[in-house]
């Protein structure tokens, strides 16, 4: 055994009990940042985060109050929730032939006088050059391969078209949740800008708008309304709110004395190392959210324009979930509400996580397994068209270790 168990749980051991000797600590600097933040008022909070993004850490633009909460609304008698989840086999080069699969997997559950589910899967083989690069409009010769973090991303766009594709087809006449797992900001493409090409970055960016321009124009003539869902948030954008808040110092002092993680003048050092999660697991009682704010990612920001992201917190009995909507719905308190008593319904028909995302999760996984079997297929096909099936040296030494 390669891993000494033995001196890992001692160090774990470790690790625990001095994590337990600053518990208190810590829950007193949390009572005493609660204490400063309910001091803000709504109409000051909304004016010191107006220019957050200058800040040297993510905080966000407060919409309604620093702190605020919102009970639920009865969900309606019938309605539709449509979820779409992806998962993807990335290009291997040990493997005879380039190429990735993709499979997105979703479903549609009907509540009311006609209960329904529908649940699909569908993997899409992508081996041409066309989709396994993405090349610069301007200049053709300039390329970038679709795999790693870039992959990633094109699947996040996928899931989104595919939701658009979706709700399309759901009952008109019913009130429809389009619902995805995880985030709308483009996180990967955050401060990239001299890592990825400015024609990879609008090809990503603009797939995700058309998407989302789609599901606002359904929601035009249909009660539409569109959620991500991230479970277990680890964002401290609203503790980085109260922080902006709280601040005494000029600009130029904070950049010098404050970074992303922590802060090191008073009053802002209560904040560090807390999550928002943390924050509303105290404030929010079971159901309700949090009030509304404008992320101020690089990203949406610059390039969203009218599609700029709104989230909000929703204690949904068992965790602190981050909801994100897009200004459409943001904007709209009806279609606000619905989305809060929609999840939250969700969460409690799936023992405090979303019914219809964990569906489309399981359509759309690839495990362990699957994956072994894939590239066995890949040989195969190949094998049949009397094609070279050659792998690499390393590859077939972890197939058939000899020690």
């Amino acid at each position: 055994m390669s891993l000494d168990l033995g001196q890992t749980l001692l160090q774990l051991d470790q690790a625990a009990q001095r994590l337990g000797q600053r518990k208190t600590d810590r829950q007193a600097r949390l009572a005493a940042l609660l204490d400063a933040a309910s001091r803000v008022s709504p109409a000051e909070a909304v004016a010191k985060t107006r220019s957050a993004h200058e800040r040297p850490f993510l905080a966000p633009q407060v919409v309604e109050a620093l702190l605020g909460s919102y009970t639920p609304t009865p969900p309606p008698a019938g309605w539709c929730v449509a979820a779409v989840d992806g998962s993807h086999i990335d290009v291997d080069r040990h493997l005879p032939a380039a190429c990735y699969l993709l499979n997105l997997g979703g479903c549609v559950l009907t509540y009311g006088d006609k209960p329904d589910a529908r649940l699909f899967s569908a993997p899409r083989l992508a081996f041409e050059e066309q989709d396994l690069y993405l090349s610069d409009p301007a200049n053709p010769a300039s390329e970038e391969a679709v795999t790693g973090p870039v992959l990633g991303l094109i699947r996040t766009v996928r899931e989104l078209e595919r939701l658009a594709e979706v709700v399309e087809e759901c009952p008109a006449d019913l009130p429809i949740l389009a619902l995805v797992d995880g985030s709308l900001v483009l996180w990967g493409l955050s401060g990239s800008e001299q890592g990825y090409r400015y024609f990879v970055m609008t090809h990503i960016i603009n797939g995700l708008l058309s998407a989302l321009e789609r599901l606002q124009e359904l929601s035009r003539t249909r009660t539409v309304t569109l959620a991500a869902y991230v479970s277990l948030p680890r964002s401290a954008e609203v503790i980085n709110a109260i922080r902006t808040c709280l601040c005494p110092h000029d600009l130029g002092r904070c950049k010098t004395a404050c970074g992303h993680r922590r802060a090191l003048l008073e009053p802002c050092r209560n904040t560090t190392d807390f999550l928002d999660r943390e924050l509303f697991q105290r404030t929010l009682q079971p159901g309700w959210r949090s009030a509304l704010y404008q992320t101020n990612s690089s990203v949406p920001r610059e390039y969203y324009g009218e599609q700029q992201v709104y989230f909000y917190y929703l204690h949904c009995g068992e965790e602190i979930a981050r909801v994100e909507v897009p200004q459409w719905v943001a904007h709209d308190e009806k279609l606000l509400a619905l989305g809060h008593s929609l999840i939250l319904d969700q969460c409690q028909r799936g023992q405090g996580y979303p019914v219809a995302i964990s569906e489309s999760h399981e359509q759309a996984v690839i495990r362990g397994p699957e994956r072994r079997l894939f590239k066995e297929l890949v040989a195969q096909s190949l094998e049949r068209q009397g094609l070279p099936t050659y792998t690499s040296e390393k590859e077939r030494s972890k197939r058939t270790p000899w020690v």
